[in-house]
């Protein structure tokens, strides 16, 4: 594309591309950041917007669609139906083309898109983006933004604190453990903190990667041998990188960091029959994951077990969360059932938090069983 030339011209600076019917779909310029620009079918440098033929180049001042009413942060097509433009304050979409009727048309007037990255589908066709609400989702075959992070992440945005001037959020499908990985990077240092939406399960658990892995794209590679398709990280170092199930430390360039791992169970109302009850812990029961002969998977590693109460609920989950010390710890090793834990432990609600930080060691539970007995009154 030349300037004043037969093929059209173009802005000096776009930021935004993607490519929906055939047409090579451009935005993001500074100067104009309501406006996008659409390439003639299958001619990707083709911008004389005067032609008016089926085919013709469009931009939205010229198109009966017109230029969308915010700033786009993001192009989303997805196949030949929809074209998304994500916008820093509303969603808007494109249906159809826009040198044949194509209309564009609102969906959300309040939430907006973070960056150019903040969105990825599934193998479904469902559309997850992070936005004003945090995590959201369009099912494929309908035009309705679904919160996703509202209820379990309440205060997800504040958190997080991301700002899309040192902040960049990218998600990206993993197939193979069917879910989104949501990463949320400091674009100077690398530093980050992250989010795996487990779909089947519509949880989400919370992820720290060394700062040399500091996720700054994502793309999911696919195959024809099924073994080499993956989740690819482009990370903050220069280094691609893809999850192993069989690595139980990072991979930070020239050697290796351990990964330390904790989970808080269901935390457990000890009476829950007289909100004025408390319990009293008898014993608790850990199995370990692995310990059969053969077999395709790692036996486990060891695990510690730590036992927190509290007259309240969210006391517990504070104390977790600031690392108090446990009222009881334990460390396993080895696989299979373990050795009963028969300490005492008396109050309202009790809490069991396995971990591990140990170097070249990963964990799995099969089973944790706790006994308790109604043991009175909680004190006041």
């Amino acid at each position: 594309v030349y300037p004043g030339g037969s093929s059209g011209s173009l802005p000096a600076k776009l930021y935004l591309g993607a490519w929906y019917r055939g047409r090579a779909v451009l935005s993001g310029n500074p100067n104009d950041p309501h406006q996008w620009y659409m390439s003639r079918q299958l001619h990707p440098f083709d911008f004389a917007y005067v032609a008016n033929d089926a085919q013709t180049p469009v931009a939205g001042t010229n198109a009966d669609a017109g230029k969308v009413g915010d700033i786009v942060r993001a192009l989303i097509p997805f196949h030949d139906d929809f074209m998304f433009f994500g916008c820093s304050s509303s969603m808007h979409y494109l249906q159809g083309d826009p040198a044949a009727g194509g209309e564009l048309h609102s969906i959300d007037d309040f939430s907006g898109i973070f960056g150019a990255q903040s969105w990825c589908f599934d193998k479904i066709g469902d559309l997850y983006l992070f936005g004003d609400d945090g995590v959201s989702r369009i099912k494929r075959g309908n035009i309705f933004l679904e919160n996703l992070s509202g209820f379990n992440l309440p205060k997800l945005l504040g958190d997080e604190a991301a700002d899309p001037t040192t902040h960049r959020i990218v998600l990206g499908y993993d197939k193979r453990r069917n879910g989104i990985v949501i990463s949320i990077t400091l674009l100077s240092d690398g530093s980050n903190s992250n989010y795996f939406y487990d779909i089947a399960g519509q949880g989400f658990f919370p992820e720290t990667y060394p700062n040399e892995c500091g996720a700054y794209s994502m793309l999911y590679y696919t195959a024809n041998d099924e073994s080499n398709a993956d989740l690819l990280l482009g990370c903050k170092d220069g280094y691609l990188r893809n999850f192993k199930d069989t690595a139980k430390d990072d991979d930070i360039g020239g050697s290796d960091q351990a990964i330390s791992s904790y989970v808080l169970m269901p935390i457990k109302d000890l009476d829950e029959e007289d909100d004025d009850g408390q319990g009293r812990l008898t014993s608790a029961t850990l199995e370990l994951s692995g310990g059969a002969s053969g077999g395709a998977h790692t036996d486990s590693d060891g695990a510690t077990l730590d036992i927190h109460v509290a007259n309240s609920a969210e006391t517990l989950v504070e104390a977790v969360k600031d690392g108090d010390t446990p009222l009881i710890t334990r460390t396993y090793t080895g696989t299979g059932r373990q050795k009963r834990l028969r300490n005492k432990a008396r109050g309202k609600w009790l809490g069991a938090v396995l971990k591990n930080s140990t170097s070249a060691e990963s964990w799995s539970l099969s089973k944790l069983s706790i006994n308790s007995k109604i043991a009175g009154r909680v004190k006041r």
